[in-house]
């Protein structure tokens, strides 16, 4: 594409060097630029890209998008905003691709992943071929590639959903964050489901404040359009048990489609039970009733396979079909993951990293557990600090034995993150031993028949960050090795 073809998309800027060079790349990471790239200054919280324009053009850039005029002897292209033109061409570059694609969007503290995988699984029963783009990586049709944040920029999600468009991907599930909504990341994503499962305190760090992280939350429903389309209906599915559901209702001008257990939402579960085999429920919908029976236990699994049920009701599946699609999912990576290496107690690797999950998880443990509940927990560093003392006071009412220990302390002292989770329950039974793999070793050694370990935070993660220093560390790897190092031990004995 020539450049002034693309710069048609933007209403306003100022060229400098003007010339038309043909554009077959678009690049933000100066070190990805190659000959014929158009090169995005950026400026981020850590770096400013205008930095490393000079850099871009002598790695091939044919031209460059910035905020000033930069002494380049390419095309320099001066806008208000970089981040926002980047979008916008981007979109235009790749052939609005998510105009072709069913896009489902999912957001909420909690359960972004696991509804995510549902969705897909649903809609690949019924022989759809799909796209996942989330936490854990990005697939595509079969294939999966690794992805470094919940929602990658807007420059490689439209190239996922070109490359999804050009390998006929009906429909495409999207976990999207509370930072990309905030940095303008899904910009041009032209979603026509936007789903809404909880919210929880997380991230003020970042929000500062409860109200700043729901409005933030509140941009993907309105982005969903102020239009009614009769072939291509948009819908928002927001959880009506969640406090913030008023406000993402009146957020949007798409058809609302709720679910809940508690009241009289839409889409509502009835007669839930649960085994050791998994668990079972009603469910009561506009298009019908049916009983749903899936190979997951606790509460919070309810509301995601409501999720979903709304989800593919509002994208037009028949119930029977949906239901059918979830009855063999199973958890994802570091969900409520079972590491079993025969040991006589269960062992679960989970991504808790909230007070909202870690309650959740461990309240689904104790609706099952005979005996002691080990809780291995701890806190990221350079995150929300304020929540830090809630998750130990939740560890400590739930847990019979909760083990506070490191999680990617990053640049703070691991030491001084543990003394802000102690100030929440002081006076209580706990442990505190930084070393992660101690603590997990600590509570697998003490752990009878009966007794339950839950390994919270880390989840699928396969890294520790210490300082500016990234270690291989899989909680699942390390919990098999002290399950692996007991029974051996147990064996001698």
């Amino acid at each position: 594409m020539k450049l002034q073809e693309l710069l048609q998309v933007l209403p306003f800027y100022k060229i400098f060097h003007s010339s038309d060079p043909e554009i077959l790349s678009l690049e933000n990471d100066h070190r990805k630029v190659k000959k014929g790239s158009l090169f995005f200054c950026i400026e981020g919280t850590k770096t400013d890209g205008h930095r490393f324009a000079r850099e871009a053009v002598d790695n091939g850039a044919a031209a460059v998008v910035a905020k000033r005029p930069l002494p380049l002897n390419v095309p320099i292209v001066v806008v208000n905003d970089t981040a926002r033109a980047m979008a916008v061409m981007a979109d235009a570059f790749y052939g609005q691709p998510s105009h072709s694609l069913r896009v489902i969007g999912i957001t909420g503290t909690n359960g972004k992943t696991t509804v995510s995988h549902m969705i897909d699984q649903i809609f690949r029963s019924v022989r759809q071929k799909t796209g996942l783009i989330g936490t854990l990586y990005v697939k595509i049709a079969e294939d999966t590639y690794e992805t470094k944040n919940t929602t990658p920029d807007c420059l490689t999600l439209q190239k996922h959903l070109h490359e999804m468009k050009k390998r006929n991907v009906a429909v495409v599930t999207m976990e999207v964050s509370s930072h990309a909504l905030d940095q303008g990341r899904v910009r041009g994503i032209d979603f026509d489901v936007a789903v809404f499962t909880n919210l929880t305190q997380d991230h003020l760090d970042y929000h500062r404040t409860m109200d700043e992280y729901l409005r933030v939350k509140s941009l993907l429903f309105s982005q969903l359009g102020n239009h009614y389309n009769g072939k291509r209906k948009k819908f928002a599915i927001l959880n009506k048990d969640d406090g913030a559901a008023d406000l993402l209702a009146r957020s949007t001008s798409a058809h609302v489609l709720t679910f809940g257990i508690k009241g009289d939402a839409d889409v509502r579960a009835e007669a839930i039970r649960y085994s050791n085999r998994g668990m079972s429920y009603r469910v009561i919908t506009p298009v019908g009733e049916e009983t749903v029976e899936m190979k997951l236990i606790g509460e919070f699994n309810v509301y995601n396979s409501l999720a979903a049920i709304a989800c593919g009701i509002a994208c037009g599946l028949k119930l029977e079909e949906i239901v059918d699609g979830l009855r063999d999912f199973r958890s994802v990576p570091g969900r409520f993951e079972l590491v079993d290496c025969g040991q006589p107690f269960p062992v679960i690797v989970d991504y808790a990293h909230t007070p909202d999950s870690l309650e959740n998880v461990l309240k689904t443990i104790r609706s099952f557990a005979g005996g002691r509940i080990f809780v291995v927990v701890g806190c990221g560093g350079d995150r929300d600090p304020k929540k830090r003392p809630i998750m130990a006071q939740v560890a400590c009412r739930y847990g019979t034995d909760p083990i506070f220990t490191s999680d990617n302390p990053r640049s703070e002292d691991p030491l001084k993150i543990l003394a802000d989770m102690e100030a929440g329950v002081r006076g209580l039974h706990y442990e505190i031993i930084p070393d992660r793999k101690e603590a997990i070793g600590r509570a697998i050694s003490q752990a009878s028949s009966g007794d339950v370990v839950l390994i919270a935070g880390k989840g699928h993660e396969t890294y520790q960050i210490v300082g500016d220093r990234v270690f291989e560390f899989d909680d699942r790897l390390v919990a098999k090795q002290c399950i692996e190092d007991r029974l051996k031990k147990d064996r001698l004995a």
